[in-house]
């Protein structure tokens, strides 16, 4: 048996909050299982467990009864906890309350009481129209066509199934509309997470094509929230890969307009709200837009305290990744390299609460982030610590974007601790990998060709010399261009100029910054 089953019920009880937690003891005592009820005792033992032993278990409990059949035990103890927590949650959420209502009408109608399943079918539909659930509505109308089956027909008229079919026909439509709008989303989102930005007109046809599925004359409502909301998702991310971050930004707006209409339809998307203020950060602050940018991040941080009743771990995670992220993008981009460390114990911190649970992706960003503050701080070996922690990730193997800028961060640091020895294999491994994966773009290239040629070179003034090649071919880079990609990750052409120029790369981040400011304004 895999560790991760023998854990599942560890990690289930660590997963519930005191409220939860409260609630589930409040049910057992109601329904005690057993002897002295053992189960809440097993419970008990577990939850102060801070890693799972079961050799510990078998000591604390060596004359229980229910050892003998230990993973029984533990299987009847999960299903007890899982339906706690659905009790508990029954009302939490729009969807659980029409599960319980679709279940009752299921009991009320095998019992014959078909005119009190009726009226929880009309509740639900009520509720679910309200909510806009079509899927839900569409295993309503399922239930509704058993109960006039039920009847024999003899209450109703052609007239009435004529409604009842184009009812249905607008239900399915909304539906197929979604399936496609999420199969089209997620075909973009793994070309992006494995290929990264378009860096040339091909890879512009590759987003192009994936876009392509969704019809032209495609009307979405955003009366129709989730269908909205994909729609105008969608978009964004398609602007954004292929370099418009103007048209980008126009449909996060959309989205987070619909989205504040009410604090309901944020409660119950607020992973989505997470995710959408991020990209709405992000791309303003590319864009210029400080004051909204930073009007968007104080709406990201207020979060956890406005939507405290209806937070979760999976929303904890989420709002970790999103925030944090972020601001050290935005920190980094500024120059403000000692608040964005300042930032590091809190980060590791929940890197290492939320593990794998926070995806590769993310967590690898994250951690470029932190190797490139080090670096820029001027502290290599502790920037190379966190590039080592990226490319020995092997889950992170199909994702090309952060991988190859992760490997040329590394060859940069590499000269900055002067490894002769070790620089010729890293310089290689780097070509070996980038031709594999076809990344070897113009910047690529050209900054191969540098470090090529800095291995080589043992004079100071040659050296500085190359510096300044470099960061004359990185300056014809416009940062709005297939190629400004790279910038995106680390400011390589900034660094180049503060090698040649002898001054703090963080003081000429911070004038950089200034001037952008000044223009933008």
């Amino acid at each position: 048996m895999s560790t991760k089953v023998k854990e599942a019920l560890f990690e289930l009880i660590k997963s519930l909050s005191k409220s939860e937690k409260r609630y589930f003891k409040l049910l057992s005592s109601r329904h005690t299982i057993g002897d002295e009820n053992n189960y809440v005792k097993l419970f008990d033992f577990i939850d102060k467990q801070t890693a799972y032993d079961e050799d510990a278990i078998f000591i604390e409990f060596k004359d229980e009864a229910f050892l003998h059949r230990f993973s029984i035990t533990k299987k009847r103890l999960y299903d007890h906890v899982l339906s706690a927590l659905d009790a508990f949650h029954a009302t939490n959420s729009v969807d659980a309350q029409l599960f319980k209502m679709l279940h009752s009408a299921d009991i009320l109608f095998n019992k014959s009481l078909y005119d009190q399943c009726a009226r929880v079918l009309r509740s639900a539909e009520k509720l679910a129209e309200k909510n806009k659930r079509y899927t839900l509505l569409a295993e309503i109308s399922r239930k509704n066509k058993r109960l006039v089956e039920n009847n024999a027909y003899s209450t109703f008229t052609h007239e009435d199934f004529e409604s009842i079919a184009k009812n249905d026909e607008f239900i399915w439509q909304e539906v197929n509309c979604y399936n496609l709008l999420w199969k089209v989303k997620s075909d973009l989102f793994v070309h992006l997470s494995r290929k990264g930005k378009a860096r040339n007109q091909e890879e512009c046809a590759a987003f192009d094509a994936i876009i392509q599925q969704i019809p032209q004359n495609l009307i979405v409502s955003e009366e129709i929230f989730d269908n909205y909301y994909l729609y105008h998702h969608i978009y964004s991310a398609y602007y954004f890969s292929i370099g418009n971050l103007h048209s980008s930004f126009s449909h996060i707006k959309l989205n987070l307009a619909n989205f504040e209409k009410t604090d309901q339809a944020i409660q119950q998307n607020l992973n989505t709200y997470f995710s959408l203020l991020t990209n709405g950060i992000y791309v303003a602050e590319k864009l210029g837009l400080i004051n909204e940018s930073k009007r968007l991040l104080v709406d990201l941080k207020a979060i956890p305290s406005k939507f405290n009743s209806v937070m979760n771990e999976d929303m904890e995670i989420k709002l970790f990744a999103s925030t944090y992220s972020i601001e050290l993008s935005l920190l980094t981009n500024n120059g403000d390299f000692k608040k964005a460390e300042q930032l590091f114990p809190i980060i590791e911190n929940g890197l290492l609460k939320f593990g794998d649970k926070i995806s590769s992706v993310r967590r690898a960003f994250i951690v470029f982030k932190m190797a490139t503050v080090q670096l820029g701080s001027g502290n290599f070996s502790l920037a190379l610590k966190y590039v080592n922690r990226i490319l020995n990730d092997s889950e992170l193997d199909v994702s090309e974007d952060i991988l190859s800028f992760t490997h040329l961060l590394d060859l940069l640091i590499h000269l900055d601790m002067k490894h002769e020895q070790l620089l010729p294999y890293a310089l290689k491994n780097t070509q070996r990998f980038l031709k594999s994966r076809n990344r070897l773009y113009s910047f690529e290239k050209a900054f191969l060709h540098f470090v090529s040629k800095r291995i080589k070179c043992t004079n100071e003034l040659d050296a500085e010399i190359l510096w300044e090649e470099l960061h004359t071919e990185l300056s014809s880079i416009k940062d709005d261009t297939f190629e400004g990609v790279a910038l995106e990750y680390f400011d390589f052409r900034t660094w180049s100029e503060s090698k040649f120029k002898k001054q703090a790369f963080v003081e000429l981040i911070k004038r950089k910054e200034l001037n952008r400011l000044k223009h933008a304004n």
